[in-house]
């Protein structure tokens, strides 16, 4: 574990109150120290590294100028964020970080009251840090706001939807872009931040505000030429004339690890009202040479050798390269594929293809309704686009599926990754609502494979249909069924009776378990120790109606598990199902419970949400007590008056 000893600098800050306590002179070492921190705890933990290591000095000059939590920062999401935690009383508590019970890898609102506002998904600081800005404005305040936005996040269209928003209300907000993407160029140096000091400056500004008293007592046509030149000479020396015209007043590019230059730039934007924008360059992964190198690799670790970066290999084939081969495979046979992605290229398993089907690779960056409105631009002109896409970036883009691919009928596939619980990313990134948001979508075809095999098919079977259609499968690996290389085209709507019940049902109750997706396999366990019968329903939509209507007539208790929320889920569209075709049966509907769910490993999660095996069976043979009590078990094929129980 960490000590004073060997942070002594760190270990003497609790608060960002003591921070800015400390001699200027001592930041760097203290930025030292925290990188040293965060490479030590992380190479135990796993987590985010690169994007916190680039934001070390940032972090450390925002609360050293601005007086938070009074003054309220927003940082986009939580990557680069760890420094902050940091700084802000978590230290001792960091090697919980991701952990069941520990801290979050993003920021929340009930974690700390520095952390003014909690996200998982790009793009939202600058509309977030706008409302609160207004906010202290309406309620008379004098406290400022600052959005920290990094380059990836201001690809996301809220952004500009932020700053366009901004720069017209003239809010008294100031944007700071982490600019970590490019090397830090020739404009950035001493004669940059000598530039931006001045800029930002008392003098500068004063001037800059008198010529616009001056300009307004001149004709209209001659302001215009002046603010022209004005635009145009700073043009010549900065890039941000787009700025500039959003309303903003733009300083930069300043070397975001010269810490006495951010600092200075930093306190002279505090002097300033209005929109104010500061463009910082700074490097991920700074500070470690593998993270350097390599900073996509290094954004988010497994436990790893801190001297030579060496992480831990994840072990087993996942539903992510099943997909990834997949992908590949078709499109060698079909030129017409294309695949896009919203800027999760490795998470989504696309590398491979990227570098195969260069032509044919499509990444948008962080912008998921661009992505399916660009895809159905390509299926209306022949082509058959792939968008892969996690579960929970898909609610992102909602409007678009329905509107621009359901509507118009186009051929667009949709490959969701990340369905069900994720594990240590926590409830931001949980997949927990897609077979509700995709499944009352008229024409949407929605699979769930049962495992690696049965994933390949899927996809092939998605491919091949003509129309929009879904493959949604989980995190991780799953029961180690190998594919076959020849690809199967399945029937929509057909699903398939993995385990046929003896007749000798726990309690003298025939069960029928309905299993969706990842719950085939523990299903299959359970059916076995409790004779049941036990099917892989495989289609979330169309429903195999046909045998939910047999397996109603059949049996005493008909038991759904997802790994899906129940409200809405796929246990909803058995119970509508029963209600169509008028059976009464007593129905246990098994799911996520109505709450948002904490970070921890996937197992952690499914054993507290009673959907791992041993929760299933607990609560199937509770819901046999339960009938026991109140009425006679009928036999096979008898008819009894049932209810529905959702759990």
């Amino acid at each position: 574990m960490p000590t004073a000893e060997d942070y002594p600098i760190l270990f003497s800050i609790d608060s960002p109150a003591q921070l800015r306590q400390l001699e200027q002179r001592r930041l760097p070492d203290l930025a030292d120290e925290i990188r040293r921190f965060l490479i030590e705890v992380t190479s135990r933990t796993g987590g985010h590294l690169a994007p916190g290591l680039g934001t070390v000095e940032l972090t450390i000059a925002l609360h050293y100028v601005f007086d938070t939590p009074a003054d309220r920062l927003v940082w986009d999401i939580g990557h680069q964020a760890y420094p902050h935690k940091l700084l802000t009383g978590r230290r001792d508590q960091f090697h919980t970080i991701r952990q069941y019970g520990g801290l979050s890898g993003f920021l929340k609102r009930d974690e700390s009251g520095y952390d003014t506002f909690g996200a998982g998904h790009a793009s939202t600081s600058i509309s977030a840090a706008l409302g609160m800005a207004v906010a202290s404005g309406l309620s008379g305040a004098s406290n400022e706001v600052v959005a920290v936005i990094g380059d990836g996040a201001l690809t996301g269209g809220m952004a500009y939807e932020a700053l366009n928003n901004a720069g017209d209300l003239d809010a008294n907000l100031l944007v700071v872009l982490n600019d970590n993407e490019m090397s830090i160029s020739p404009n950035v140096g001493a004669i940059s931040n000598y530039l931006a000091r001045i800029l930002s400056g008392q003098a500068y500004t004063s001037v800059r505000s008198g010529g616009r008293t001056v300009l307004s007592t001149l004709p209209p046509s001659v302001q215009r030429l002046a603010r022209r030149w004005e635009e145009h000479m700073k043009g010549m020396v900065m890039p941000g004339t787009l700025f500039e015209e959003l309303g903003f007043y733009y300083i930069g590019p300043v070397d975001g690890h010269n810490l006495n230059a951010v600092i200075a730039t930093l306190t002279n934007m505090r002097r300033m009202n209005g929109p104010r924008f500061l463009h910082l360059i700074t490097q991920k992964g700074r500070g470690f040479k593998p993270a350097e190198g390599d900073p996509c690799i290094y954004h988010g670790v497994t436990p790893f050798n801190p001297n030579t970066g060496k992480m831990e290999k994840k072990k087993g084939r996942t539903y992510t390269h099943v997909f990834s081969d997949w992908l590949c495979d078709m499109a060698a046979q079909d030129d017409k594929l294309v695949g896009i992605t919203p800027a999760m290229r490795e998470g989504s398993g696309l590398v491979r293809f990227s570098e195969d089907y260069p032509a044919r690779y499509f990444d948008v960056g962080i912008a998921e309704q661009h992505s399916l409105t660009f895809a159905a631009g390509l299926a209306a002109e022949g082509f058959k686009p792939v968008v892969a896409i996690y579960s929970t970036f898909l609610q992102r883009a909602y409007d678009q599926l329905i509107h621009d691919i359901a509507i118009q009928n186009l051929d667009v596939m949709l490959a969701i990754d990340r369905a069900g619980l994720v594990g240590a990313d926590g409830e931001t990134h949980a997949g927990a609502y897609d077979y509700a948001y995709l499944r009352c979508i008229p024409g949407l075809v929605v699979m769930a494979p049962a495992d690696e095999a049965e994933c390949r098919d899927m996809l092939y079977t998605a491919y091949r249909h003509a129309g929009p259609a879904s493959v949604r499968y989980p995190r991780g690996g799953g029961p180690g069924v190998k594919e076959r290389e020849a690809m199967r085209e399945l029937p929509i709507g057909q699903a398939q009776i993995r385990r046929h019940s003896s007749g000798r049902g726990a309690g003298g109750v025939d069960i029928a378990i309905l299993a969706f997706g990842s719950m085939v396999a523990p299903a299959e366990q359970i059916g076995r120790e409790l004779d049941a019968t036990v099917v892989n329903m495989r289609f979330v939509k169309p429903l195999d109606e046909a045998l939910v209507v047999e397996m109603a007539d059949a049996c005493s208790l008909l038991v759904t598990v997802e790994e899906h929320v129940v409200a809405g889920g796929a246990g909803s569209a058995v119970n509508e199902t029963l209600g169509r075709h008028h059976r009464s049966v007593e129905v246990l509907n098994l799911g996520l419970p109505d709450e948002h769910l904490g970070h921890g490993s996937q197992q952690q999660q499914l054993a507290g949400c009673g959907l791992d095996a041993d929760g299933i069976k607990r609560r199937i043979l509770s819901k046999i007590t339960a009938m026991a009590r109140h009425r006679a078990p009928r036999g096979r094929g008898g008819q009894m008056g049932g209810q529905i129980l959702s759990a």
